[in-house]
């Protein structure tokens, strides 16, 4: 019995690294790509709520852009902190750089979702790139994007960014994360113009005024937590043209500082992931349990065809692990070493995000709750 369950789990990731193989070398690396004159105005919206500590330091790395045609609209998403303040001092200091500030959210909106649209219906570009308050640029990565986007005439672009982290722990729960997502997701399908599968990044999502419009803007998904994604997924729904590609050292982001705030940054979006559905989340996590922690503690069978084939598994999972996480990330494949553990938090993580929406009665995501039954009618 574990020695069949063992040699389909080995042929499913054997299958998953094909794919894997195909999709990563289907990833744009920016930095090849030529930077360009500016050739129309580029919006770069920054929604912000409590990012005192990171906000001078991502706008400045912003503002350094080569591409010069461009403004800046800050969204002060009701923060309780010195952000507002950041962002006024900002403005000051640079005449590109606009300041929104919100102090209450309407009915029927998320936080990040209603500033997004807000700071979109203020914008004056021709292009629109929605990015985050705690992002790293280098200067010619908006330059290089506008060629990139120019060049294959697409409609959006997302790019993937270098999570940066402090510990070898985290690195490993990181590295895992994105081997998990980049499996179920594969989200190198959204280059193929012929797919129906999306892809959006919240670090990075560049897209043209006109397409903006077309899907609707964020009031198609102003109750979806990961907004990042799902405005990704709108562009493929109406049948425009994505791509995503890689820019590890241009695009750097703190994930969060350390495991306990990934785990608690992984309550909004996680069960979101998983469409709200307990059944489905709890199958899903004794799907990853049986397929990626079972075979590291079979490897102690007693019996020696049962440990063997737990060993072909293994070096099945890290035929996948290793491209994603060396393509994705500047992290040591020694992370792999902590794969068993990271899969455990991950589990962990991912029930703990459904069991707190089921307490809690909805998600809690920026200091406010939302309702699991709003957020079932737009998920």
């Amino acid at each position: 019995m574990l020695f069949t369950l063992l040699t389909l789990t080995a042929l499913f990731w054997m299958i998953i690294a094909i794919d894997t193989y195909r999709g990563l070398s289907a990833l744009y690396a920016l930095e090849k790509e030529a930077p360009v004159l500016p050739a129309g105005k580029i919006s770069v919206i920054v929604p912000a709520r409590n990012e005192e500590g990171h906000i001078i330091k991502s706008i400045s790395s912003q503002l350094k852009q080569t591409y010069r045609d461009a403004e800046w609209i800050l969204i002060n998403d009701r923060s309780t902190d010195q952000t507002g303040q950041q962002m006024e001092k900002l403005a000051e200091e640079d005449h590109r750089v606009r300041v929104i500030h919100i102090d209450k959210l309407p009915q029927g909106w998320l936080g990040k979702n209603y500033a997004l649209h807000r700071g979109a219906a203020a914008a004056a570009g021709d292009v629109y790139l929605f990015t985050d308050a705690d992002v790293l640029y280098e200067p010619d990565l908006l330059s290089k994007a506008a060629g990139y986007m120019k060049r294959l005439q697409i409609d959006h672009l997302t790019v993937s960014p270098d999570l940066q982290s402090n510990s070898f722990l985290l690195k490993g729960f990181v590295a895992f994360f994105l081997f998990g997502f980049s499996y179920y997701k594969r989200p190198w399908s959204a280059n193929r113009d012929g797919s129906k599968s999306g892809m959006g990044i919240g670090a990075f999502n560049m897209i043209t005024k006109i397409a903006y419009q077309k899907i609707g803007g964020h009031k198609a998904i102003r109750l979806r937590p990961d907004d990042d994604l799902q405005l990704g997924m709108l562009v493929k729904k109406y049948g425009l043209h994505q791509r995503m590609a890689t820019a590890k050292s241009m695009l750097k982001v703190e994930w969060y500082p350390s495991v306990k705030e990934a785990l608690k940054g992984l309550e909004k979006n996680a069960f979101a992931g998983l469409h709200y559905s307990y059944l489905f989340t709890f199958a899903a996590m004794a799907g990853v349990f049986v397929s990626q922690v079972l075979p590291f503690i079979l490897i102690f069978s007693p019996d020696p065809n049962t440990s063997a084939m737990a060993w072909v598994s293994i070096g099945a999972i890290m035929a996948v692990y290793i491209p994603i996480t060396r393509r994705l990330t500047s992290y040591s494949s020694l992370h792999a070493l902590l794969f068993p553990i990271s899969a455990m938090l991950f589990i962990t993580a991912v029930i703990r995000a459904a069991m707190l929406t089921m307490v809690r009665g909805g998600v809690k995501w920026r200091g406010t709750i939302y309702p699991i039954k709003d957020l079932k009618k737009k998920s």
